[in-house]
C-alpha cells in the first residue's frame, strides 16, 4: 500500500512566497543580531528567497502537470 500523496494547498504559489519571505526576514534579523552585517544578511536572504521560492514553484508546477495528465 502506497502512502497517500498530500494535497496541494489552495494557493500554493502565494503561500510558499510568504513562507520563504518570512524565513528570509528571519535570516536578516539573525545576521544583524549576531553582528554578521546587514549587507551580508540581505545578500544571503535574497539568494535564499529566490532559490527556495523558485524550487518550490517548480515542484508545484510539476505536481499540477502530473495531475492534469
Amino acid at each position: 500500500m502506497r502512502p497517500r500523496e498530500p494535497s496541494l494547498p489552495r494557493r500554493p504559489f502565494r503561500d510558499s512566497a510568504i513562507f520563504y519571505g518570512v524565513l528570509a526576514v528571519m535570516i536578516v534579523v539573525v545576521t544583524i543580531v549576531t553582528d554578521g552585517g546587514l549587507v551580508k544578511g540581505l545578500a544571503i536572504a535574497i539568494g535564499f528567497f529566490v532559490i527556495a521560492t523558485g524550487w518550490s514553484w517548480w515542484r508545484f508546477r510539476q505536481r499540477l502537470d502530473e495531475r492534469s495528465e
